[in-house]
């Protein structure tokens, strides 16, 4: 499906070689970002082609299935995506009188609260919307087949490679994200009557894998739904997210020089948290300013540190920066509390027709653990054994980001390949993961999509005054 600017004239000529061709792989909230960083930084015009299998536009994992009344983790001042405009999203929402109507008490403005993600997805889609129709020149296609290769050819352009034909393209940015896991884990068609048969005599009981944010949600739009039976959160480390507070918690960091060295920075970080909750400001305050200064402390590291800190800190850190509202995080205590949902320490093992086999912390034997249902609400890391990314290793395009998490790439989301920057080509957003901390937050997807938009904007205004 092709779509020209809202107001394009009639004229305009798709396969024409006078405007750059941009290939975005993705479709979820980092490619759609991109299309907008796009869309208001390049001042010529181009052809936009979005790759994605799913056949509609979605949010990514974060947004694609959720439900209307699932809340986002982030508050509505970190949302924006307009570069330059904070309170962008906030001036969304003070204009819609439904929601207006709905949160009378946060009006006049909406900056601290925590909104559905369904209503931040369609600011998003809205957004695209009217920067695609305020760009007369451009032409945006969206294509739903998958990409399975990529070749970079003499003369600086792209082969992507799809089934049984190709396209090519000036420049190229892979907004894949995270892999995706299925919801419900089966066990094999065959085992279908017993499970069914077992479901009629015992009593009810869900495992969900995973100790993040979507866990959280998974757990209460079953409660929502009607689900009263047991349920097993399961967790490799056991930490689930923390809470926000109840202020705005303002980004709060002693501006000291940071120690080097990882142990001597844990010790700096606790620190401040503690300063922080001495002045009343919450230990969020403190990690809120922390994530200022995270990419220079990730890049001071060395090679052995930040695996130390991906193997032993990491599950910390996340359950501290991906915070609930303060209200979720009470019905989680609540949950637990009552004693109808609890936490446990282990890894999963196979689907079996009974449960799930798991190897519980401290013990070296697996277990059976009955349950009717099995779902995994964990984040996968970006498939890098998929044909497309074998294709860029191959050809010394990309290379893996030393910890082995993604591409490595440049905080501008170049990326870096066997012989340094690989020319016009960008990973965005989670991809990144292993570079850059972070980076599969939304305000810092936002922020490195309109730094890739711009200097892609500025290469090729360059690359038109040499030729």
């Amino acid at each position: 499906m092709t779509v020209l600017g809202l107001f394009a004239a009639k004229s305009a000529t798709p396969g024409s070689t006078s405007k750059p061709e941009i290939a975005v792989i993705g479709r979820g909230f980092s490619g759609i970002m991109m299309a907008i960083a796009l869309m208001k930084s390049m001042r010529m015009p181009f052809h936009l082609t979005m790759y994605d299998p799913h056949p509609a536009i979605s949010g990514g994992q974060a947004l694609s299935s959720a439900q209307r009344c699932e809340i986002l983790n982030s508050r509505v001042r970190d949302l924006s995506v307009a570069a330059g405009q904070p309170d962008d999203f906030n001036d969304w929402l003070c204009a819609n009188d439904e929601f207006r109507a709905a949160v009378p008490a946060a009006i006049p403005g909406f900056r601290q609260i925590f909104v559905p993600k369904g209503i931040f997805s369609d600011y998003v889609h809205q957004r695209f919307s009217e920067a695609l129709a305020r760009r007369s020149d451009i032409t945006v296609k969206f294509s739903h087949e998958p990409i399975l290769g990529l070749r970079k050819l003499a003369n600086g352009r792209f082969t992507l490679v799809r089934v049984g034909a190709s396209d090519t393209c000036d420049i190229v940015v892979l907004a894949t994200g995270f892999g995706v896991r299925p919801c419900d884990i089966e066990v094999a068609q065959d085992d279908k009557p017993l499970v069914r048969t077992r479901r009629l005599v015992d009593p009810r009981h869900a495992v969900l894998l995973g100790s993040g944010v979507r866990v959280v949600d998974r757990l209460f739009q079953l409660r929502d739904n009607g689900y009263a039976g047991k349920i097993t959160l399961l967790s490799r480390r056991g930490f689930l997210p923390q809470t926000h507070t109840l202020l705005a918690a303002a980004p709060s960091f002693p501006v000291d020089p940071m120690p080097s060295g990882l142990r001597q920075i844990v010790r700096f970080v606790r620190q401040a948290c503690a300063e922080a909750e001495a002045r009343g400001q919450g230990w969020q305050a403190a990690m809120n300013g922390l994530r200022r200064r995270a990419r220079s402390l990730w890049q001071s590291l060395s090679a052995q540190e930040k695996r130390q800190f991906n193997r032993h800190l990491r599950a910390i850190y996340d359950s501290h920066r991906n915070r609930l509202p303060a209200a979720v995080h009470a019905r989680l205590q609540q949950e637990f509390a009552d004693g109808r949902t609890v936490l446990r320490r282990g890894w999963a093992g196979r689907r079996v027709p009974e449960g799930i086999m798991v190897r519980w912390a401290g013990e070296e034997i697996e277990e059976l653990l009955r349950a009717d249902q099995v779902i995994d609400c964990r984040c996968s890391a970006p498939e890098l054994g998929a044909p497309l990314f074998q294709s860029l290793f191959a050809g010394g395009l990309a290379r893996t980001d030393e910890l082995g998490l993604g591409i490595a790439v440049s905080p501008m989301g170049e990326v870096l390949g066997a012989g340094g920057r690989t020319q016009n080509l960008f990973a965005i957003g989670p991809l990144g993961l292993g570079s850059l901390p972070d980076i599969d937050l939304v305000p810092e997807i936002v922020t490195q999509t309109y730094a890739a938009a711009r200097l892609i904007a500025t290469g090729k205004r360059l690359a038109l005054k040499a030729g």
